[in-house]
């Protein structure tokens, strides 16, 4: 027979043990990370507007487009990313698609994050521009609101029917690969510290091609989900406007489309999202003219980039403890030049063009919104040493890379292009330096970077 003192403590380790609290406990580090994932058309029909309404409507589709997400259920309420083959979704339109979403799978919108693609033959949509422009009696100029909010619904219905059959994650992985050709910085800076030549999607002026690239992200960045053996979910990263050629009446989710359709063929068992990361100031001019053929030259280039971060990639175990959702709410400062007489002048002038309509109303519904202290919501999805920061707007290249030199010791993905209500976000220096994105399509003041990046660092625990 044991001595008293180890038969009481023998008794006590045992009552700990079976104790309710320990088995909770023992429970709770066995619950598997489960990971759902959901998809839905989301083409627009013939005749519905296209890019807000700055381009020529749907004549025909060149390939469909969709909205892709995925659900990750831990211990605590799911987490939910959508991303969509769209040009922009702003102020309560993002709103809209992220109460539906966490309707839909019973979490709170601060845990959902839906971003879009930005192709340009796309759908652009505003409801709280829009119910500004109807107003003035301009209704569905911009797009198509029955066609959005159907769209809405049935991705949040398809979240839901995705939730029933969840699928174990062990492991997941992660890694990059280089895109040779084709991102470009759009702004070739000066002696004089001012803009010297800009290039968009498409460039033809000989002498701003042969700048240098510039100041990019040359990487694709690949974050994976396993059971075991089997993988199940690819999320991609690249920072650049996706565009090839657009304005011609064919919907198309562009470059971008068609490399994740390559991978799709590669890997048909695995689910993929592709999300464009901080590509307000990176597209593809010093690669492309413009021609038709580039597209699917340039989509080759991304999917080899894609192909090489799949090929390369470190896999992990991982629980669902290792598994975090962290937000900041920041309200981004409002551009001084905004003028609300101005854009009122517009609205009611009937000479007014329709370009010129649709301007003013995005800029109102953002004013507005900031005068009623709406704030952005940041996420910073952890999976291990993973992170993903999701951002608002077109975010410019230089956050993506000041994120990663925060935390050189994990891995950083970033997806933009989240709430577009803000336009253009540019670094302080950028205001100054003049050009396309910091003028007329940005909605926010220089301040902006010190905004950003408080959160930034915040969210990911640097110093």
């Amino acid at each position: 027979m044991l001595p008293i003192r180890l038969r009481v403590n023998a008794i006590l380790l045992t009552a700990f043990l079976v104790s309710p609290c320990c088995a909770q406990n023992k429970l709770k580090a066995k619950h598997p990370l489960r990971i759902a994932t959901y998809q839905c058309d989301v083409t627009p029909p013939v005749g519905n507007p296209l890019c807000y309404g700055f381009v020529r409507p749907v004549e025909r589709v060149v390939d469909p487009l969709s909205a892709r997400g995925l659900i990750l259920l831990t211990d605590e309420k799911p987490i939910v990313l959508c991303v969509i083959d769209w040009v922009a979704i702003s102020n309560g339109t993002h709103d809209t698609w992220r109460e539906a979403l966490a309707d839909a799978v019973g979490t709170t919108s601060d845990r959902v994050s839906v971003h879009v693609v930005h192709q340009h033959d796309a759908p652009g949509v505003d409801f709280t521009a829009a119910e500004i422009l109807a107003a003035h009696g301009h209704p569905g100029m911009m797009f198509g609101e029955a066609f959005a909010r159907d769209a809405i619904h049935r991705t949040a219905e398809a979240a839901s029917v995705a939730l029933k059959t969840p699928r174990r994650v062990s492991h997941i992985g992660y890694g990059k690969g280089k895109v040779e050709k084709f991102a470009s910085n759009r702004r070739v800076i000066g002696p004089d510290g001012k803009i010297k030549y800009w290039r968009g999607s498409s460039t033809r002026n000989d002498n701003a091609i042969a700048e240098p690239e510039g100041t990019i992200d040359p990487n694709v960045r690949l974050i994976s989900f396993w059971d075991e053996e089997t993988p199940l979910v690819s999320l991609t990263y690249y920072a650049s406007h996706p565009q090839s050629y657009y304005g011609r009446g064919g919907v198309s989710a562009d470059t971008v489309g068609l490399a994740r359709s390559s991978r799709e063929e590669a890997l048909p068992q695995v689910a993929h999202l592709h999300f464009n990361g901080a590509g307000g100031n990176i597209a593809a001019g010093k690669y492309n003219d413009g021609a038709t053929e580039n597209r699917a030259i340039l989509s080759k280039r991304l999917a080899v980039g894609m192909t090489t971060a799949w090929n390369e990639m470190k896999k992990t175990p991982v629980t669902a403890e290792e598994v975090k959702w962290t937000t900041r709410a920041v309200q981004l400062p409002l551009k001084k030049s905004l003028d609300k007489k101005d854009f009122m002048d517009v609205l009611t002038n009937s000479k007014s063009s329709q370009h010129d309509l649709i301007r003013a109303c995005r800029r109102l519904a953002w004013m507005n919104r900031h005068e009623a202290g709406h704030k952005i919501t940041i996420g910073c999805l952890q999976i291990g040493s993973t992170r993903i920061l999701h951002m608002p707007g077109e975010l410019f290249i230089e956050y993506q890379l000041a994120a990663q030199q925060m935390r050189p010791d994990l891995f950083i993905c970033m997806a933009a292009y989240s709430d577009h209500g803000p336009g253009y976000i540019g670094t302080g220096v950028a205001y100054s330096q003049g050009g396309y994105e910091v003028g007329p399509p940005s909605n926010t003041a220089p301040e902006v970077e010190a905004v950003l990046m408080s959160a930034m660092r915040e969210l990911l625990g640097a110093k």
